[in-house]
């Protein structure tokens, strides 16, 4: 009677390896298309919007990045809306203090 493992079925979910974030591609204004990396989505209940914020994909580890945030509306079939940029200070002090919240965690 062999006994079975049930060892090697892992749920690739549940183990969050920080490399593996998704990407995503940003026309700029001038029509370029530029990939980013997804640090972090959240929802703002306050303004009724998700926020995704990025950082341009392939930088070194080591280099200064530059974060990016935008808002979105998802759509009522559960899809990413439009990313539009942030235009108002209260947006910006809220995305802030998740941004900060976000940082302790992870250097804990």
């Amino acid at each position: 009677m062999t006994e079975h493992n049930h060892d090697h079925n892992h749920d690739h979910n549940h183990d969050h390896d920080h490399h593996d974030h998704e990407h995503i591609t940003i026309v700029d204004e001038h029509g370029n298309e530029e990939l980013y990396e997804i640090l972090f989505t959240f929802d703002s209940e306050d303004f009724g919007k998700s926020y995704v914020l990025v950082y341009p994909a392939g930088i070194p580890e080591e280099d200064e990045i530059e974060l990016q945030a935008f808002s979105y509306i998802e759509n009522e079939d559960g899809t990413e809306g439009d990313l539009e940029p942030i235009e108002t200070e209260e947006e910006w002090d809220m995305i802030e203090e998740v941004l900060n919240t976000f940082i302790e965690d992870e250097e804990e």
